[in-house]
């Protein structure tokens, strides 16, 4: 069993950044295992969950066509924790930010946390 807890989000203004994380409760990355991973998916109001960005063992990563060029996603093993730098941030991206794990082919989703860029 992993538990994912995010942290992070919040108000921002259009224009803005923050910087989500997401700390797992055991190591997901594995050089034994590349296709073990972390990433982000987020749902808005209405509307189903999307793609934003994951993260695998062996450093594939992945994002959705919305946040290319200003999202950026990244780890650190020593704290089995993944990040997603969120850079010019638009009111669409107003969103639940979920973090999800993939770890020997089990899926591990994290509670959410509410990103709001307002304008």
């Amino acid at each position: 069993q992993v538990q994912l807890v995010e942290s992070g989000g919040g108000l921002v203004q259009v224009g803005g950044s923050l910087r989500l994380s997401c700390a797992a409760s055991r190591s997901i990355f594995s050089s034994f295992f590349s296709m073990n991973a972390m990433g982000w998916y987020r749902q808005a109001p209405g509307k189903q969950r999307e793609l934003v960005a994951t993260l695998t063992s062996g450093d594939t990563t992945n994002y959705g066509d919305s946040v290319k060029g200003r999202f950026t996603i990244s780890r650190d093993n020593a704290k089995n924790t993944v990040y997603l730098q969120m850079n010019s941030l638009k009111p669409e991206d107003t969103a639940v930010y979920y973090c999800k794990a993939v770890l020997y082919q089990s899926i591990y989703w994290g509670q959410g946390t509410q990103v709001t860029v307002s304008s």
